[in-house]
């Protein structure tokens, strides 16, 4: 599997902006899909956004037009920048690679929480 760690969540006011970044191990992190997803307790995980090598971006509906997802390959590094960020944005945030033909699972991260205060 690709170790990847995630960094950025806190605590926001409603309106406000968070940038969430996730570093990813080994040269073939810039070789896959990479996505975000979020979870709060007692709900399943779901899909944020995610991006392909391609650079297509697919998104939530909840979150289009406020949350962008990019990727730096020279950085092995993936983003998500979430803006106009609503209290039901409140979740802790995961990196995901999917299985590809590097890795036959899913990479999760450690999560990164956000909060998102009225």
């Amino acid at each position: 599997q690709v170790q990847l760690v995630e960094s950025g969540g806190g605590l926001v006011q409603a309106g406000g902006s968070l940038k969430l970044s996730c570093k990813g191990s080994g040269r073939s992190f810039s070789l896959t899909n990479q996505g975000w997803y979020r979870q709060v307790p007692g709900k399943q995980r779901e899909m944020v956004a995610t991006i392909n090598l391609n650079g297509r971006r697919d998104y939530a509906e909840s979150v289009k037009g406020r949350f962008t997802i990019s990727r730096d390959n020279a950085k092995n590094t993936v983003y998500l920048q979430m803006n106009n960020l609503k209290i039901e944005d409140t979740a802790v945030y995961y990196c995901n690679v999917p299985p590809n033909r590097y890795t036959a699972s899913d990479s999760w991260g450690q999560g990164t929480q956000v909060t998102v205060a009225s």
